[in-house]
């Protein structure tokens, strides 16, 4: 019979692998009786460890969740699993200012590793690329995550206020307005979601009867939380193409996410140099130096910028909203040129902007 500590560790592991265990099962893979089985969970208990009993024909155990989180073991895949997420959360934070209790962590599940493991682990080096200081991304609160999420999870009504986007003003200017209050808001939320680096609430306004979707980071959730509700469709099917299609400026209900300006040209260019600087385009080859391309914006005016990219001439196949965008950016190019702007010179119309503040 092994010694008792190594056989509480065997105990241990095994009542982690899955959620019910029969006793004689127990006694049989640890080769010893019941008895034992019983007394070395009684161990294990007076350990910290939430050790239940299971009702049944054969009885059995089961490692619950408790009030603190005792020592655990891992196996050498969770644990190297384990300390390169912590060592991506050192880095990027995900955006919830994590990243000195990972780095805490992850030093910690370091120390007791064996020599074989930490070696794995330390020739992962992971450098974040910070996003350029014109667009940081907002930290959000954990409770705040915490609380969306468990809002999500119960399907709760969730009341919180909301911070409405306003540009900070200069230190110097006294005649600044004051930011506006935030704006109560009730939602039934849906899915707490990541996009571009920020963190997003999807959710049925229930004052405006529409889907909206909210910067967690604007949100200040209020308790408690209203009654239970029954969850709606979401358009287009799943969050992922309902968020897309929100971020491309459509009302989220097309199932194909496409974008809700899409143009086609002719450039004399190749096809292969065009494919690789237009990700979301098709790309047909029309010749050694001549291809056709199909691309989507937010708006008209912005896919007319998006073609400008390429250093070539271009033919506009269609559609005529396109070729209006085009002469409208010539014509603001060549005021910007010659420094003359022409107060005539009106927006080009079509298409949608779209910043996803629940507005």
């Amino acid at each position: 019979m092994p010694k008792t500590s190594a056989r509480l560790l065997s105990l241990l592991s095994l009542l982690q692998a899955r959620r019910d265990w029969p006793g004689a099962l127990l006694a049989e893979r640890l080769e010893i009786s019941p008895r034992t089985v019983r007394r070395d969970v009684d161990r294990l208990r007076e350990l910290g460890y939430p050790i239940v009993a299971v009702k049944g024909p054969d009885g059995g155990y089961r490692l619950d969740a408790g009030a603190e989180l005792p020592p655990l073991l891992f196996d050498d895949e969770q644990a190297v699993a384990l300390a390169v997420a912590l060592q991506i959360a050192t880095t990027t934070g995900a955006g919830i200012g994590i990243e000195e209790a990972a780095a805490r962590a992850l030093n910690t599940i370091r120390q007791v590793m064996p020599a074989r493991l930490r070696h794995r682990i330390d020739t992962l080096q992971v450098t974040a690329v910070q996003l350029p200081a014109t667009r940081p991304n907002p930290q959000v609160d954990s409770s705040v995550l915490m609380a969306l999420s468990a809002a999500v999870h119960a399907r709760e009504v969730l009341r919180f206020d909301y911070t409405r986007a306003f540009p900070p003003a200069a230190a110097d200017d006294d005649r600044a307005e004051p930011p506006p209050p935030p704006l109560p808001r009730r939602v039934q939320p849906h899915h707490l979601v990541t996009w571009g680096g920020r963190w997003y609430l999807v959710a049925w306004d229930l004052d405006r009867e529409d889907w909206r979707i909210f910067r967690a980071d604007r949100i200040t959730p209020r308790t408690p939380t209203g009654p239970r509700f029954t969850p709606r469709d979401l358009p287009g099917g799943d969050v992922a193409t309902f968020v897309a299609a929100k971020f491309r400026g459509s009302d989220g209900s097309d199932s194909s996410g496409d974008w809700p300006c899409r143009g086609e040209v002719i450039l004399d260019l190749p096809a292969a140099v065009v494919s690789h600087y237009s990700r979301d385009g098709v790309v047909e080859e029309l010749g050694p130096n001549r291809c056709r391309l199909s691309l989507g914006s937010w708006s008209w005016p912005g896919l007319a910028a998006a073609l400008g990219k390429f250093d070539a001439d271009i033919e506009v196949v269609g559609p005529a909203e396109l070729k209006d965008a085009f002469a409208h950016l010539a014509r603001r190019y060549a005021n910007a040129a010659t420094d003359a702007p022409d107060p005539s010179d009106a927006p080009a119309t079509g298409g949608t902007t779209l910043s996803p503040d629940g507005r």
